[in-house]
């Protein structure tokens, strides 16, 4: 598998743009995605019982259908909390998008990302409709529009592709995402679009992103808050040619790898650019006894602000990843926790058999003073694993959101 920079146009038959709408000053705030071809379609979704009008219309159409040719995303405005109003709005922009397009209103997903509690002003929303379908392109510019064009708070585009081969045939995933804040392992929060020429049945697609999503968007935290418009969409127009993939065989574990580095890459790159991130954080959970242990316990520790706030002092104040693991609901024998503090300056054991090694604090402050850091915390009763990633919490996290409505 051949893992490089790509991005949603990638795959073939996909079309991308992104434009400055006019829903933020000086930025690119609206996006399309177009297929030549048919799409079966899957989706991930917000657990939050407070959904957004946009996310309600797709669980709808991947439930009730499966299909899709066409994905319309705005940044500024999250149509939440926007009653009747928004789920009328989100019926205009799919007719809009499907007049200009040439295809049906129920064949467009929409996702929305910004400030809670607006109305969309639809009429932006329709002009930068038709305006993206006479710019459609296959282009890796494209795609970077497209990718840029989702951020809220972002600093970076998100955006990888994979080729592998399935049945004999090239086949490529692309994928982009947008997130750095409401950042919380339960589903997935932020949005994620992910675009295929595989040829596979939405049942085996939606099992595949399901399966996919639990080893890398819902291990991922930055700040604890889980969104009304999480949404994860994976579309596949079954134009590379292989033999579709319809029963869990060979084909579908290989599509299954494939797609799990594209998300767990794009994971990692969420949690690198937290709101006011300095580092990415790497928890790995190592010899438990079983899978839901680790994660629980991956999960607890990257998840908690006292970690964070060591991390973004660069103190190895490991009592707090030790606490974090004792309330988090799994059991354990703190008695025989070894905790390693690793990146690119070096490792060092901090803990050995639930105590202190007598470390460095000097050598543990130049190990944690980096861009990547994981900690390794091997619980010594089994062989499962669980890694989960977050970002150091600082004084910028702060500022961002204190500002964010103005």
């Amino acid at each position: 598998m051949n893992l490089y920079d790509g991005g949603v146009t990638s795959p073939q038959g996909f079309r991308a743009a992104g434009i400055c709408a006019g829903l933020k000053k000086n930025r690119k705030d609206m996006a399309m995605l177009m297929s030549t071809a048919p799409c079966t379609a899957a989706g991930t979704f917000t657990s939050n019982l407070v959904k957004a009008s946009p996310v309600v219309w797709d669980q709808n159409i991947v439930k009730q259908t499966g299909c899709a040719r066409a994905v319309v995303i705005n940044s500024g405005v999250a149509n939440a909390c926007t009653g009747r109003q928004g789920d009328e709005y989100c019926l205009e922009t799919a007719r809009a998008a499907a007049k200009a397009l040439g295809i049906r209103p129920e064949e467009v997903l929409l996702a929305s990302t910004g400030v809670i509690g607006r109305q969309l002003p639809m009429d932006t929303i329709t002009e930068g409709v038709r305006t993206m379908s006479g710019l459609l392109s296959d282009t890796r510019e494209a795609a970077s529009d497209a990718a840029q064009a989702i951020m809220t708070t972002d600093t970076k585009r998100k955006e990888i592709a994979v080729t592998f081969e399935l049945s004999g045939k090239k086949v490529t995933i692309g994928g982009m995402t947008k997130g750095a804040g409401m950042i919380h392992p339960n589903m997935g929060t932020m949005l994620c679009f992910l675009t295929t020429d595989a040829a596979i049945s939405a049942s085996m697609a939606q099992k595949a992103l399901l399966s996919c999503v639990q080893d890398s968007f819902n291990m991922i935290s930055v700040d604890g808050d889980e969104s009304t418009n999480d949404t994860c969409i994976l579309l596949a127009n079954a134009l590379a040619g292989n033999e579709e993939i319809t029963q869990e065989d060979e084909s579908f574990r290989t599509f299954c790898r494939a797609l799990e580095l594209v998300t767990k890459n794009l994971a990692r790159r969420m949690a690198a650019d937290g709101e006011g991130a300095h580092a990415l954080f790497e928890v790995r959970v190592t010899g438990a006894s079983t899978k839901e242990q680790a994660v629980t316990l991956a999960k607890s520790v990257i998840g908690s602000n006292l970690v964070k706030t060591a991390i973004a002092g660069h103190d190895a104040n490991w009592g707090r990843i030790i606490c974090a693991m004792g309330y988090s609901g799994a059991a354990f024998d703190p008695g025989k926790v070894d905790l390693t503090f690793e990146s690119s300056a070096g490792s060092v054991r901090i803990a050995e058999n639930g105590v202190s090694t007598g470390y460095s604090e000097e050598e543990a402050t130049k190990i944690l003073s980096q861009d990547e850091i994981t900690a390794v915390i091997d619980i010594h009763e089994g062989c499962q694993e669980a890694v989960a990633w977050g970002c150091d919490l600082t004084y910028e996290y702060i500022s961002i959101n204190a500002d964010y409505r103005s």
